[in-house]
């Protein structure tokens, strides 16, 4: 597999002060990473530096000749700003495309082609023409999905992506999510639920007091995995 990310001795924070420290890891094609830890670790600094909005303080970050980071594909914390988005479903997932206008000012068919295919890949094609306010918690992740999947090439980047959905939803959701790294989609999500780390993740990475990273069954049978899941009440 054809590295995509590779981390050396990375330090990451804001306005001098450290938030994440010495971190170093390395991401396939195909991989799909959860980012466990506690709160305030730094999971989501470290989301912001793989997207470029921050530069390291020390260490580095590469990517590989074969990912653009323009085409980086990202779902960001759900807001209750985004549920009343004055647009329609269709105009939502349409602005995934942004990146890919350069010089134009209007999209293409091209544009157009991939917005409806990730419309039906999500089975939300048929609500294109509505109001993405007038969407179920499901419904609007689903879009923000496509709008995300609208905008990548090789890597999707999610951060919390089940927050405030119900139980159902939540199922569904992470179905969507190992269809498209089954299809060869690499992922990396940020999350505080343990279930797709044990069923779907091939890399683990824990931010913390320790620091992992490494392939899934390593980190449930090491001490900072076997904490992790008694804390998140698993205890077999």
């Amino acid at each position: 597999m054809n590295t995509l990310i590779k981390a050396e001795h990375l330090y990451l924070g804001y306005e001098g002060e450290s938030v994440l420290e010495d971190i170093s890891f390395e991401i396939a094609e195909g991989d799909y990473l959860c980012i466990l830890g506690e709160n305030g670790a730094g999971k989501s600094t470290l989301i912001k530096a793989i997207l470029s909005l921050i530069e390291p303080q020390k260490g580095k970050i590469e990517f590989s000749n074969s990912i653009d980071r323009k085409e980086i594909g990202y779902l960001a914390q759900r807001t209750d700003a985004q549920k009343n988005f004055p647009s329609s479903v269709e105009e939502v997932v349409m602005s995934g495309r942004v990146n890919s206008l350069a010089k134009r000012f209007f999209y293409n068919a091209e544009d157009k082609k991939i917005v409806d295919e990730n419309l039906k890949r999500l089975g939300i094609y048929e609500l294109k023409k509505r109001s993405f306010s007038s969407l179920s918690g499901g419904q609007a992740q689903r879009a923000l999905l496509a709008r995300a999947l609208s905008a990548c090439k090789k890597l999707l980047l999610l951060d919390e992506p089940a927050t405030g959905l119900d139980s159902h939803s939540i199922s569904e959701f992470y179905k969507i999510i190992d269809r498209l790294n089954e299809s060869g989609l690499t992922v990396i999500m940020v999350t505080h639920d343990v279930h797709p780390a044990l069923n779907s993740a091939s890399h683990v990475m824990y931010l913390g007091r320790n620091y992992f990273f490494g392939k899934k069954d390593a980190f449930f049978s090491s001490s900072i995995g076997k904490t992790f899941l008694k804390e998140a009440g698993h205890n077999d």
